[in-house]
């Protein structure tokens, strides 16, 4: 499960940047995961119940912003939303296509005291 090592990496972004403004206490954390990012959003909420114990984030409130995987058809040059990486596009069928959104996981927002 490696959403776990991924909440941890979380965690320490967050503190580090909570120390740096004097902060006590993150209150709100708010993240950006894309649809091709390869997190499952349930082992990563499981993963933040066991990792925030102990932790500046351990009451804080969690808000993820599911992106949605947005690709380009090399071929026909047309966008499509890009579920499944390795279905072909839907309008002409190439296999060969850009991914323009979706690979996101990122920290967005730090709300702290």
């Amino acid at each position: 499960m490696h959403e776990l090592s991924i909440v941890m990496n979380i965690i320490d972004i967050a503190e580090e940047n909570a120390k740096r403004e004097n902060a006590s206490v993150i209150t709100e954390i708010e993240l950006d995961i894309g649809g091709q990012a390869g997190v499952v959003m349930e082992s990563l909420q499981f993963a933040i119940e066991s990792a925030k114990r102990g932790t500046m984030l351990e009451k804080a409130k969690w808000i993820f912003n599911e992106i949605p995987a947005l690709a380009r058809c090399a071929s026909c040059n047309k966008e499509y939303e890009a579920n499944d990486r390795l279905a072909p596009c839907p309008y002409c069928q190439s296999f060969f296509s850009e991914i323009l959104q979706g690979r996101e996981l990122r920290v967005k927002a730090l709300r702290v005291e």
